[in-house]
C-alpha cells in the first residue's frame, strides 16, 4: 500500500509484483497445502500413513511432493527416527502455526459461501 493513497501499488512497476500478497497465496493456497496444514494443526504430529488417511483424496506421490515443499518452505517439520523399521513423523512448524489467524479469518468468511453459490447460479442462469 502506498502511504499517500492507501491503495495497493506495484513495486517498481513490475506487473508480477503488482499484488504484494501473490507470493503468500502461491505458498499457502496451492491445492494440497491447506488440507495438510489443517490436519497437522488439528491432529498434531503424524506419520505419513495417518496423513494419507485423513486426506483420503490425495495420492501418495502428491502427498510426498507437498510435504517436501512444505518442509522446504519451513511450514512443516519432518522428524526421522532411526528405528527398525524407520519412522518418519511430520508436524506443523511455528512458522506454519503463524498462519492460524489467516485460516481463522478465512473460516469466518466462509459464511458467505451460500452467497457465492447464489451469485454463481444467477450468473449461470443468464441468457
Amino acid at each position: 500500500m502506498t502511504e499517500d493513497t492507501g491503495k495497493w501499488a506495484p513495486r517498481g512497476g513490475d506487473p508480477e509484483n503488482a499484488c504484494p500478497i501473490a507470493p503468500v497465496v502461491d505458498i499457502v493456497f496451492s491445492r494440497w497445502t491447506t488440507p495438510i496444514l489443517w490436519a497437522l494443526h488439528e491432529y498434531g504430529r503424524q506419520r505419513f500413513v495417518a496423513l494419507e488417511r485423513r486426506i483420503a483424496t490425495i495420492t501418495p506421490k502428491v502427498l510426498t511432493q507437498r510435504l517436501r515443499q512444505l518442509e522446504r518452505d519451513g511450514l512443516v517439520v519432518r522428524t526421522y527416527h532411526p528405528e527398525v523399521p524407520p519412522r518418519v513423523e511430520y508436524e506443523i512448524s511455528e512458522l506454519g502455526r503463524s498462519l492460524a489467524p489467516l485460516f481463522a479469518a478465512l473460516s469466518e468468511w466462509s459464511v458467505h459461501l451460500d452467497e457465492v453459490e447464489r451469485a454463481r447460479a444467477a450468473y449461470d442462469a443468464r441468457p
